[in-house]
């Protein structure tokens, strides 16, 4: 009942009248017991799951500062998205968002939706990855290997409405790892990724790196590093690399969420056309543009060092450390540095380790490959 109009009186009277009881009971037993097993089954696949190796990339001895990468390769799904889907389905089952027999549907340019493919059909649900048609075959082949389907748009801004219409089509799920990346993992410990890497630091030289360097895609990693480094009260600087075409750095420059880019990245699993709501910019220390063929060129020198053939979203991060190691040789300064081996190479043969590839887009190593040989001989990256 409206009180406009009221005198103060009628307004009392009218506040003063017993509302009508109400119950709406949605509580569903079955749904229950099949939320709880889903989550079991979830938090049992992450038990039986061994941490990821940190590797320790030769340096010189003299120059008194130590690399290492986080390899998170070595999960079951071969990326460091493994933990991310983890904990976005335990977020979405424990919120009631997955229901029994109703498909979950991700925007994602490959190894996110790799790993959701995983974890429903270890739950037995539907899942429906949508991305652009640029994304690796292999990827593609590894989303179907695990029980997917793959939704092709052609241009990447066009995965969001896409995956959020087909949700609504289906009645299933929008996973959405671009809004809860950086809320569904738990920040301050519980074996997520800074927990563990500052844990395999402690026996170390340097304990507590000078620089820990993530890459975003969706921003969840390096908002959850950053946050953990504050809320331990340690002094290690993050700073996030960038490829060319990405928002997040001319947004975190300018401090302005709103500035887009008109094209999309090169790099497969990070840089977006637009600030995704998980990128905690204000967390952040230092960002990097790294150049797609420096990015391509520090994979393949990484081959040569460790024997290890990795994603180009490594690449843009292991170029960000080498720059950053470069700086602390030439002032003298010792620590250690990490970066993150995102995923494996193997699913690029295709494209970054593709010289016909790389010709095709215009991208020529060759000079970066060249600058990566004179750091290693004098600590120099020019």
């Amino acid at each position: 009942m409206s009180t406009r109009g009221m005198s103060v009186g009628e307004r009392a009277a009218s506040s003063s009248a017993v509302a009508p009881e109400e119950d709406i009971d949605r509580f569903d037993a079955e749904a229950r017991r099949w939320c709880a097993e889903a989550v079991a089954k979830v938090r049992a696949e992450g038990n039986r799951s061994s941490d990821t190796h940190l590797l320790s990339v030769p340096l010189p001895e003299e120059w008194g500062v130590d690399l290492y990468l986080k390899d998170e390769s070595t999960h079951p799904t071969g990326s460091l998205k493994h933990r991310l889907a983890r904990s976005l389905f335990l977020h979405a089952l424990c919120n009631g968002w997955v229901r029994r027999g109703r498909p979950v549907i991700e925007a994602s340019s490959g190894s996110t939706a790799v790993s959701e493919a995983y974890f429903a059909r270890l739950i037995g649900v539907p899942f429906i990855a949508v991305m652009a048609q640029g994304t690796s075959r292999d990827k593609i082949r590894l989303i179907e290997l695990h029980g997917g389907r793959c939704h092709f748009v052609e241009r990447p801004d066009q995965v969001y409405d896409v995956a959020a219409g087909l949700a609504r089509e289906t009645g299933g799920h929008y996973m959405d790892q671009f809004a809860f990346a950086e809320r569904a993992t738990d920040w301050r410990g519980n074996n997520n990724i800074a927990e563990s890497l500052f844990a395999q630091m402690s026996q170390e030289r340097y304990p507590d790196p000078a620089w820990i360097v993530a890459t975003a895609g969706t921003g969840g990693t390096s908002a959850t590093i950053a946050r953990y480094v504050r809320y331990t009260g340690r002094q290690t600087g993050v700073c996030v690399a960038d490829p060319e075409n990405s928002a997040f750095l001319p947004a975190w420059r300018e401090q302005d969420p709103s500035v887009t880019t008109p094209l999309g990245s090169r790099i497969e699993g990070i840089g977006r056309q637009r600030v995704e709501p998980s990128f905690m910019g204000s967390a952040i220390d230092r960002m990097i543009r790294v150049p797609d063929a420096a990015a391509v060129a520090a994979i393949r020198h990484l081959d040569t060092l460790i024997g290890r053939k990795a994603g180009a979203s490594t690449g843009t991060g292991l170029w960000a450390a080498l720059r950053i190691i470069s700086e602390m040789v030439r002032a003298g300064e010792r620590g250690s540095v990490i970066a993150l081996l995102c995923d494996p190479g193997d699913r690029y043969l295709d494209k970054y380790y593709s010289d016909e590839w790389l010709a095709g887009e215009g991208l020529d190593i060759a000079p970066y490959l060249e600058r990566l040989e004179g750091f290693m001989g004098g600590g120099e990256l020019g």
